[in-house]
């Protein structure tokens, strides 16, 4: 159940443009590249409480990589809502991944012309609170829930959790659980994203990661 599950999960260094209903783009078309984003506006691996195993990435490497064909489907205007797409084309931007008890965390810092509009974000993920997807890794049923997020001065910002689970599959199984925190303002976008039962409170991650990425960004 888990190997199917998990094709479906990406990691915040996940790339394409979410789009709501046909003809509607939250995302505005592809810019020119923005400023690099140096390794030191992400947070310090002393900051996650005993993480192990920091990956970490560029986010251009990633856009490079990454093979959008297979793992997209047609679920309803909801494919990337399912996969947890925030950052289009045309971004630059460093990530990691860190094992950490219960699960993983990863974070990324992102520069673009055209950040997401986090609050039509959330609307999207409203309308596909809950869907069932079919793709090569199966069938497997996405739940979403969007939760209220952090207040940060001049800036917007997006809190939800996914709940990935098999048709059919008994209440008492819990599924494969994520949890997104994303805070965008001007040409910087902040990314948090916790999979599995971290315990972690990913709303300050967010913050702090924020006010962090403010120094070595120039903001």
């Amino acid at each position: 159940m888990a190997a199917r599950i998990r094709a479906l999960v990406v990691s915040a260094a996940a790339v394409a443009t979410i789009s709501g209903t046909p003809g509607e783009s939250i995302q505005a078309a592809p810019a020119p590249p923005s400023p690099t984003v140096p390794d030191a506006a992400l947070l310090p691996p002393e900051t996650v409480p005993h993480a192990s195993v920091r990956d970490g990435f560029d986010l251009a490497a990633a856009l490079s990589t990454s093979d959008r064909a297979e793992s997209r489907t047609d679920v309803g205007g909801c494919d990337d809502v399912v996969h947890g797409r925030l950052v289009g084309t045309g971004a630059t931007g460093q990530g990691f991944q860190s094992a950490v008890p219960g699960g993983q965390v990863s974070e990324l810092v992102a520069r673009m012309t055209n950040p997401p509009d986090l609050t039509a974000w959330a609307a999207q993920a409203g309308r596909c609170s809950k869907v069932t997807v079919d793709d090569v890794a199966g069938t497997a049923v996405s739940t979403v829930t969007v939760h209220p997020a952090p207040a940060v001065p001049g800036a917007k910002t997006l809190s939800y959790e996914q709940l990935l689970t098999l048709p059919g599959q008994p209440p008492e199984l819990p599924g494969l659980r994520l949890r997104t925190v994303a805070i965008a303002a001007d040409d910087v976008l902040v990314v948090l994203r916790d999979a599995g039962t971290t315990g972690l409170d990913l709303d300050a991650f967010a913050v702090a990661a924020w006010r962090h990425a403010a120094g070595p960004l120039g903001r």
